[in-house]
């Protein structure tokens, strides 16, 4: 069934075909509409689960948090300050090992006060114990929220998952999207059987009580044993999502044209498609340029990094957010440590671009490209630029 719809309602259909029991509810820009959207898919009886509205996003996650410890598949979303006002729970929810599927419509967080694009709400929060996906558009909206269900509730994952998406530019901006059939998603993603202990009234128990430092050693250890793990089984299940139902994304990342590339340019979100018509603009002139897209930020993906970009001549790295207290974004941050710990070595130049919800161009992205061709050239090891500012 394909269907015009934007990246709030793709997401929507997405969370309605996967049959959660418990939905939390609480608005937010530019979020606020998938709540809508479920709503009235309950209200015309299309979908048969509790819909709970909350009083704020603390309460959202709260609320998740018992029901998924009693045995339900959850999902809601939220968006910048909506996320850093659920921090707290937000932390709970992946120490505890709760499946839970969240949404994040990426906004930057304030101050100034913003309501607009950027990888900033996300970023803040990478190293709270969650799984994050980001993705490209519509259509992978909506995939991705069905294969996050099936990361998250597999027994050797048991972590909860963003599916994160560019705020507006995908969140209200319409794209034709395949809606698959729903006896499909069952048979890919069968209803939910815990397999942790749940809270049952009859039998009852104490949750996360003081824990001495031998256990909670324990705890992270198996939780990042879990993250690592989770790399195999997000390339694993988007192979299998591409032979169920014809669309794959790479798993942990997406290359385009990087086969015969001496050069590579590295985006997260929304802003890759427009990167790839650059890509192949730069490609006309003979310049061999490819594309990598990070789809996991976490767990991230370091060694397919890695291993796209041995034996390259440069590499830029474009990113909509910002690494506070060094001058440069964190997927450049992210990338330098994974080149690192591989023994890559080769000049990299990092672009901050579209803070704040600003355009980025295709003409920015080639001038990007340039930059980097000349850091090859004259062996400059590390570089950071603002476009729109510097570009």
């Amino acid at each position: 069934m394909r269907r015009v719809l934007n990246g709030n309602k793709s997401a929507a259909y997405g969370a309605k075909l996967c049959r959660p029991e418990i939905l939390a509810v609480y608005p937010i820009t530019p979020q606020t509409t998938i709540s809508e959207y479920l709503c009235q898919f309950k209200a015309n009886g299309e979908m048969d689960s509790t819909i709970v509205e909350a009083e704020s996003e603390h309460s959202v996650m709260s609320l998740l948090t018992g029901a998924s410890m009693a045995g339900s598949r959850v999902f809601t979303a939220t968006s910048g300050q909506g996320l850093l006002y659920m921090c707290e729970p937000y932390v709970r929810v992946s120490t505890c090992r709760l499946p839970i599927v969240m949404c994040i419509v990426n906004r930057e967080i304030i101050s100034p006060t913003t309501i607009w694009c950027g990888h900033q709400d996300a970023i803040t929060l990478r190293d709270a114990g969650w799984i994050q996906i980001f993705v490209e558009n519509n259509q992978e909206i909506l995939d991705a929220v069905i294969m996050a269900f099936r990361i998250a509730e597999d027994p050797e994952v048991m972590l909860p998952v963003n599916v994160c998406y560019d705020g507006f530019y995908l969140s209200h901006m319409v794209d034709i999207v395949e809606v698959p059939d729903q006896e499909a998603v069952d048979r890919f993603l069968p209803l939910y059987k815990p397999t942790q202990l749940v809270l049952d009234p009859d039998n009852p128990m104490a949750v996360d009580p003081a824990t001495p430092g031998d256990l909670l050693m324990e705890f992270r250890y198996k939780h990042l044993l879990a993250m690592e793990k989770a790399k195999e089984k997000i390339k694993h299940i988007d192979q299998e999502f591409g032979q169920t139902f014809g669309r794959s994304y790479g798993g942990l990342i997406e290359t385009y044209r990087c086969d015969d590339a001496q050069y590579l340019f590295v985006t997260m979100g929304s802003v890759t498609g427009t990167s790839r018509v650059a890509i192949d603009h730069v490609r006309e002139k003979g310049i061999p340029f490819g594309l990598v897209k990070i789809r996991a930020l976490r767990p991230f993906p370091s060694k397919e990094l890695a291993r796209v970009a041995a034996r390259k001549k440069a590499i830029g790295i474009l990113d909509r957010n910002v690494s506070f207290g060094w001058n440069s974004g964190t997927l450049f941050m992210e990338a330098r440590s994974a080149f690192l710990a591989e023994r890559v070595d080769l000049p990299m130049v990092n672009f901050i671009a579209g803070l704040g919800g600003l355009d980025i161009r295709v003409d920015q992205v080639e001038r990007c490209i340039e930059r980097v061709v000349e850091a090859a050239r004259t062996g400059s090891t590390q570089e950071v630029h603002w476009v729109g500012m510097e570009l």
